[in-house]
């Protein structure tokens, strides 16, 4: 009967589920690290983004100064030729 497998697994098979366990576990370990970290970076740019409007409401809100106009130079005569 050589297309029956054996009862009981072998240790090379158990090595291969075991590792294929942490693998996956490591997977789902990971995916939460980067999932946590998407949340921190959008946390981070709505704080940001709050201080930048706040600023920029706060400039828009102070008077504006006046500059005078340009003065126009006055152009040197070309000499004749």
């Amino acid at each position: 009967m050589a297309g029956r497998k054996p009862t009981e697994p072998s240790a090379e098979s158990i090595a291969r589920a075991n590792r294929q366990r942490l693998a996956q576990e490591e997977g789902v370990r990971a995916m939460e690290d980067v999932a946590r970290q998407a949340v921190s970076v959008r946390k981070n740019m709505e704080r940001l983004r709050a201080l930048r409007e706040a600023r920029e409401a706060e400039h828009a809100a102070l008077p504006q100064p006046v500059a005078p106009p340009a003065k126009k130079k006055k152009r040197e005569a070309r000499p004749a030729k």
